[in-house]
């Protein structure tokens, strides 16, 4: 069942129980109040034959009987008795007929006063009196079929406009929902047309209309937007990574090709070799940055800054024997604590190593300077070489993919290590920042320390 086809029922099946608990009640109210008004009719029925009984000095049992016949208030089947203190009856106005009374009722009767009950379709009641000093007891019973009737009328009434509002009810609510989710269709239709070759679709609304069916389409744009954007980068990554890995292969295979021709050039196996290197770290890089995307499943620790940066640097020696590398920590009264942050320790030696390999890459005298200090409570680690500087467009574009400035034509570089530092220290909520001063390049990490 569709989700308008559940709400329709839901709100048909609501009032069709509330309707019917409405005309239950109005019954049961008419009902009680057909009850309470024809016991208040026999109630003045009895008093008006005792105030007769009071003004007739001789009793006359024919005379009550003319003027009870003669009644403005008669009732339909009514039938009138009075007893006297000694339970005798002295007046019936039918002398034919019976009042189902038991001396038990009678009983009840001088207890109470008053008494009230329903004996078939009649309703009896009795009051007592006394008059010049003697007590009386007037029972009277009578049939409302006029008040029945009339409560008959409204059940009537009530159950057929009970199934005619049903009915209608069920019809327009159904019509009603369909109309209200006529715009979630054409939104349904919509998105039933969007793939990966139509991102630049978007959901068409009535920006006058502040409904939720709106508030759902502009949020939604708003995703498609930030998919195609990813998507688009994809796209571009996937082509720039093609790119990257197209041209070492193709250098490895000429190179192979012409060994194969040329025997004797066997001692160029070294070119081969660099740029199988250069292949491996490409397709490492790729891996490391495919798995930042799920590095929250890494395990953090307390790390030490210090001595994950010693461990790069005594790395970053050994792959490269010109490079010179000054550390120096700034806070004379620092402390262990001070240096301990909170993250994995394996990708921060990834970042740590790639801004020492960047530094060193683009140096015009192969040496990175190294320091460590506190700026308002934030321990921060700067990276700084000499050499060419970067343009502002090539600030913005820094930390892509693949970007590679002017002072990279004649160096040997991917373009994934900034990419992969930011990553990470996105991640871990830690900052990074580059300035430029004159021919001198400096990166600076912020650290939260613990």
């Amino acid at each position: 069942m569709t989700l308008k086809n559940k709400i329709s029922f839901l709100i048909s099946v609501l009032f069709t129980v509330v309707y019917a608990a409405a005309c239950s009640i109005i019954i049961i109210l008419f009902s009680n109040y057909r009850k309470e008004d024809f016991k208040q009719r026999l109630e003045e029925k009895a008093i008006t034959t005792l105030r007769l009984l009071a003004d007739v000095k001789a009793f006359d049992q024919q005379l009550l009987k003319i003027i009870d016949s003669n009644s403005i208030n008669k009732l339909y089947d009514e039938k009138t008795v009075i007893f006297d203190n000694k339970d005798h009856l002295i007046y019936s106005s039918i002398d034919d007929t019976r009042i189902n009374w038991s001396l038990k009722d009678l009983q009840a009767l001088k207890l109470h006063n008053v008494i009230f009950k329903q004996e078939g379709g009649n309703e009896i009641y009795g009051i007592s009196s006394k008059i010049n000093n003697q007590q009386f007891f007037v029972v009277i019973s009578a049939n409302d079929n006029y008040g029945k009737r009339k409560l008959e009328y409204l059940i009537y009434i009530l159950v057929i406009s009970y199934i005619g509002f049903t009915i209608i009810t069920w019809v327009l609510c159904f019509f009603a929902v369909k109309k209200l989710f006529t715009p979630l269709d054409k939104f349904y239709d919509s998105l039933t047309k969007i793939n990966a070759n139509n991102l630049n679709t978007r959901l068409s609304y009535a920006p006058q209309n502040n409904n939720e069916i709106t508030l759902i389409a502009k949020e939604f744009n708003l995703l498609l937007e930030r998919i195609e954007l990813a998507y688009q980068k994809q796209k571009d990554f996937t082509a720039q990574a093609s790119h990257e890995l197209r041209t070492p292969l193709a250098r490895i295979s000429a190179q192979i090709e012409n060994f194969i021709i040329q025997p004797e050039e066997a001692s160029k196996l070294k070119t081969v070799l660099k740029n199988i290197n250069q292949l491996s770290e490409l397709v490492n890089s790729l891996l490391i940055l495919s798995r930042l995307d799920f590095i929250e499943n890494l395990d953090r620790e307390q790390v030490r800054i210090d001595e994950v940066l010693y461990q790069c640097m005594d790395k970053a020696h050994i792959e490269n024997q010109d490079l010179q590398i000054s550390f120096d920590i700034l806070e004379q009264d620092i402390t262990e604590k001070m240096m301990t942050i909170n993250c994995n320790a394996a990708l921060l030696q990834i970042v740590f190593s790639n801004l020492i390999k960047n530094a060193y890459t683009y140096s015009d005298n192969k040496s990175v300077e190294i320091e460590l200090y506190f700026t308002d409570q934030i321990l921060q680690l700067s990276f700084k070489n000499t050499g060419n500087t970067l343009s502002d467009k090539e600030i913005e574009l820094l930390y892509q993919p693949f970007m590679r400035g002017e002072n990279a034509k004649n160096t040997i570089g991917i373009g994934l290590g900034l990419r992969m530092v930011h990553r990470i220290l996105h991640f871990y909520g830690f900052s990074i920042q580059y300035s430029r001063n004159n021919a001198i390049n400096m990166f600076v990490l912020g650290f939260k320390h613990i």
